[in-house]
């Protein structure tokens, strides 16, 4: 954990959000402290393309007390991430995100044990069936952890949903799938098939599996418990778009 005194002082009163510019028919909005935009690490303004996400935002600086912990501020960080890295490498980031549907966790079934392989049977086939008859991705289910190679069509398919997204809608999806390990999970969350803790917990079905029998430490829980939190706020990321 930081130690607080290497943190930046809350320098600001009050928080709120403003239009981009004068007039109702404006849409999106800044993060205003104190009346003043905050910028980017890389001197962006920090301005959101809609109002209900500078609410997200702006919620997560009115949450700092004495020191502003960008670190608990998931939000804020993906939002100078769109700002700043999305828009110059918009086709690798989808190449990116592409690559997670090369080996996607919904891919990769358990042969035993029965209750585990029904978990999977019941919980992840209607994902795989959903991106097939919504998206047009087949994707190639593999028993055991070999890898399977997914057909070329379907990983360019990814490529081209993510390719077509703005900048901050894809980089709330290439945060999403490595998160998830998981294209098809990334882009039902995007599209609203699902929110952002069924998507966590989709994710991690093998695993919570195991804990269930063999139990899971402090430590673990922890880590969990933020991935869980970063899902949820994945989650109102792309309902505020």
């Amino acid at each position: 954990m930081a130690d607080p005194t290497d943190l930046p002082r809350r320098f600001y009163a009050e928080v709120t959000t403003g239009p981009l510019e004068e007039g109702p028919s404006q849409e999106g909005g800044a993060v205003l402290l104190d009346g003043r935009t905050p910028r980017s690490p890389g001197g962006k303004r920090l301005i959101l393309p809609t109002a209900a996400l500078a609410h997200l935002v702006a919620a997560e600086w009115a949450a700092q007390v004495e020191v502003i912990r960008l670190a608990e501020m998931p939000a804020t960080r993906l939002a100078y991430t769109a700002l700043e890295k999305i828009g110059p490498s918009h086709r690798e980031v989808a190449a990116e995100v592409s690559r997670y549907a090369n080996s996607d966790v919904l891919c990769y079934w358990a042969e035993a044990p029965r209750e585990l392989v029904r978990l999977q049977g019941e919980r992840w086939a209607p994902l795989l069936a959903w991106a097939q008859e919504e998206l047009g991705l087949r994707f190639q289910k593999a028993h055991g952890i070999v890898h399977q190679a997914q057909p070329a069509e379907t990983v360019k398919a990814v490529e081209a949903l993510a390719a077509e997204l703005d900048d901050f809608a894809l980089a709330g999806l290439a945060h999403a799938t490595p998160l998830y390990g998981s294209a098809i999970l990334a882009l039902a969350l995007q599209r609203g098939h699902l929110d952002g803790e069924a998507a966590f917990d989709l994710s991690r079905l093998d695993e919570a599996y195991q804990e269930a029998q063999w139990g899971v430490d402090e430590e673990a829980a922890a880590r969990t418990a933020k991935l869980r939190a970063e899902a949820v706020m994945l989650g109102r990321w792309f309902r505020a778009l």
